[in-house]
């Protein structure tokens, strides 16, 4: 059975360009992204690494920490985050995880138990470790996307994904399509309208299975 929303994230032990860690201490009371590459210097990682390390102060404004992960070594690791700081303009100071044994990628369910790494392999034999994982305090996988290695991940939407999360986590709230920090919110079918008033104040009733109300914050 795959990971799903809503699962404990596997805790592991690995190590990184930054020391070893154990994922559920570092992760802590905060909330986490880890985002994963089928291999160190390919363009399109890079990139999305560049992307990471250019929103440093914005997760830092959610409590979130970033982790990378790539099935290759620690040394790699530090001699690739030169480059990615080069072209990012910005310093790659979140840590990135060694997975050379393919352990977490396993774990995650990014790979099939039976992947190996050949001898000259390519990025293309890891190509399913392309995902975005979201998790929150409590150690739950709140979100999962998965990318294809030609087409490069959109961390503005990662980050917007991450503003839904954490308005609704716990509240009785929804996100509509392409909502935006500070715009109006759904309120959830648990609530009646009476309650609904109660809770946010005034309420926009679209259709009884679609209502509105102002961004509770």
């Amino acid at each position: 059975m795959g990971l799903r929303i809503n699962d404990i994230v596997p805790n592991f032990t690995a190590e990184t360009d930054q020391g070893k860690i154990t994922f559920h201490d570092w992760i802590g009371d905060s909330w986490a992204i880890l985002f994963s590459h089928p291999k160190d210097f390919t363009p399109v990682c890079t990139t999305e690494f560049g992307a990471v390390a250019q929103l440093a102060d914005e997760w830092a404004k959610r409590n979130t920490k970033v982790i990378g992960l790539s099935v290759d070594g620690v040394d790699e690791h530090k001699q690739w985050k030169s480059d990615i700081s080069e072209y990012a303009g910005a310093p790659a100071t979140f840590p990135i995880i060694a997975d050379e044994d393919l352990a977490v990628s396993k774990a995650f369910d990014m790979l099939p138990a039976e992947a190996y790494l050949p001898d000259g392999r390519t990025a293309a034999d890891s190509a399913s470790v392309r995902s975005v994982f979201i998790i929150s305090p409590d150690k739950k996988v709140q979100l999962i996307m998965t990318y294809p290695m030609s087409v490069g991940r959109n961390f503005a939407e990662v980050l917007r994904a991450l503003d839904g999360l954490q308005k609704t986590f716990g509240q009785p709230i929804a996100t509509g399509a392409n909502w935006m920090a500070g715009q109006d919110v759904i309120v959830a079918l648990s609530l009646t309208d009476e309650q609904a008033k109660e809770k946010f104040g005034d309420i926009n009733v679209k259709f009884p299975y679609l209502r509105t109300t102002a961004d509770p914050a």
